[in-house]
């Protein structure tokens, strides 16, 4: 007897393969069997007639590390049928937590059960609190940086390393699977690729994955992709592009080289891929903006420099000497912390400028003093014609690069990219409308694909013995909902959710049940 079967779908098997009709049976965690089912004893029947069935979604890009112990019911993941989360990317994670380490903002302001340091004792809180989806980590390099030398700009010592490398080893021996870097943020930005390469040395010892958000997506992408591969072939470990893309109008034209760049380096053996979400704004603080000087020291380093008059004026000439006049027009505001600034959520820059009675450059000086760095952005930089590029290239896979979000409670309280609470979706609506790749190969890009790259044994496909992560999706109702002005709103058109074997979303209810493991 099944636990559960699923009747008269048809079913994507997650190879990029045309779907058959064809009953699933499953038993515990696992599928048990494929074929005509239609006689067989279950404990539970879904019908899935005129229904998608897919492999679970798997979101090879997300920032849900800490968050997952606060909701892990993680409403906006299972809604998109997101059954594995890929978190601790862009070179910060939960855990390991030493030294003067700060988390990023919007995980640091938020209320834990209880106070973690290493990633054994991160991985008892996650396990208590049950996650729906499951969890693959990544480790931070900005994690390990600042708890082994602070946030100086300087290389580090012999000591200091053998410190970060003794840290990563024991993080990866406790449950990491890998090692992220965002060499645009603190510390990461003053490391040289030097400690980079050794870093992945250790990842590449346990066949661990290197991801990283690299030094640039704008001027200088091709410098930062060759960096990348650099690392990846001197490390001998499996490399990834995270949110692949190129920022600003003048350097959309660098696209077709930094996909070559990869095609080359796997033609010649390196196992490289990228992610993408689709959208065409990033997400990330307001004072990206700010040249790397004022972060020398760290975040209380950055607000004495918006404090001093001196150092500011420095500050402002320099952002308004890199920035053409019009650039100030492709930034949206996000979220804020100082109570004065929530009337400025959603809005565009030049908007709250004039609100403020303030040149779009100072109300940036203004939005990340008062919120004290803790300002988010959405920066309109991006082409659309590129973006469909990208995520049709084969070895892209789907990154939301987003934490989850619930529409209530403590993670609605902030404004997020609609990325967050719709990129799946609208990816397989737009592969069903034929905006982007056929729906099976959108299919392989959100499940074969990522499980392949980071090695998750047993799951992407739907085939005997496989975990039993599984998505059923109205093809007519399937949508995003969020957008920039309104984000905290929930995809349609996921039916049913099951992930291993446990059944999490029940047509337009989660069910109370969670089934996720830390991979």
């Amino acid at each position: 007897m099944f636990d559960l079967k699923i009747l008269g779908g048809d079913v994507f098997d997650g190879t990029g393969g045309m779907p058959r009709r064809i009953d699933i049976g499953i038993t515990a965690d696992r599928i048990a069997d494929m074929g005509d089912l239609g006689a067989a004893e279950s404990r539970q029947t879904l019908d899935a007639t005129d229904r998608y069935v897919c492999p679970g979604f798997i979101d090879a890009h997300s920032h849900s590390d800490t968050y997952l112990i606060i909701e892990p019911s993680a409403h906006s993941k299972i809604y998109q049928g997101i059954t594995t989360e890929v978190v601790g990317n862009c070179g910060a994670s939960g855990a390991p937590l030493y030294g003067a380490y700060r988390m990023p903002s919007d995980w640091q302001d938020k209320t834990y059960p209880g106070r973690w340091q290493t990633v054994a004792e991160y991985r008892k809180y996650l396990e208590a609190a049950r996650p729906a989806p499951n969890v693959f980590l990544l480790i931070g390099h900005n994690t390990l940086r600042a708890g082994a030398m602070g946030y100086d700009n300087r290389p580090a010592t012999a000591d200091e390393l053998a410190l970060m490398k003794h840290r990563l080893r024991e993080s990866l021996a406790e449950g990491g699977r890998g090692f992220s870097t965002g060499l645009v943020y603190l510390p990461g930005l003053f490391a040289p690729a030097d400690e980079v390469i050794e870093l992945a040395k250790v990842v590449a010892e346990v066949d661990g994955i290197y991801t990283s958000h690299m030094r640039s997506e704008a001027s200088r992408l091709l410098e930062a992709i060759d960096e990348t591969l650099h690392v990846g072939r001197a490390a001998g470990c499996r490399v990834q592009v995270s949110h692949l893309k190129a920022t600003g109008k003048k350097n959309w034209h660098l696209v077709d080289d930094a996909l070559q760049m990869i095609r080359d380096a796997r033609d010649e053996g390196l196992e490289a891929a990228a992610d993408r979400y689709p959208y065409t704004a990033s997400n990330t603080d307001l004072d990206v903006l700010f040249p790397d000087w004022v972060f020398d020291g760290g975040r209380d380093t950055a607000l004495a420099c918006l404090r001093d008059h001196g150092q500011r004026a420095k500050l402002r000439e320099e952002m308004l000497r890199e920035r053409a006049d019009d650039y100030w027009g492709t930034v949206r505001i996000g979220s804020t912390i100082h109570p004065d600034n929530a009337r400025f959520t959603g809005q565009w820059l030049t908007d709250v400028a004039a609100a403020l009675d303030l040149e779009p450059v100072d109300a940036v000086l203004h939005l990340t003093e008062s919120d004290e760095l803790g300002t988010t952005a959405f920066f309109f930089g991006m082409s659309e014609e590129n973006m469909w590029k990208i995520l049709a290239e084969p070895f892209v896979m789907f990154g939301s690069d987003a934490s989850l979000r619930v529409p209530h409670g403590p993670l609605c309280k902030d404004h997020p990219h609609p990325r967050a609470y719709g990129s799946l979706a609208k990816f397989a609506r737009a592969a069903l409308d034929g905006k982007t790749v056929p729906f099976p190969e959108a299919v392989r890009k959100m499940t074969s694909l990522p499980a392949e790259q980071f090695r998750l044994e047993g799951r992407g496909m739907l085939a005997r013995g496989q975990a039993a992560d599984v998505v059923v999706l109205n093809p007519a109702t399937i949508e995003d909902r969020a957008d920039y002005a309104a984000p905290h709103q929930l995809a349609v058109g996921i039916e049913h959710v099951i992930v291993n074997g446990v059944h999490t979303l029940d047509g337009t209810k989660l069910t109370g049940a969670r089934g996720g493991r830390m991979l």
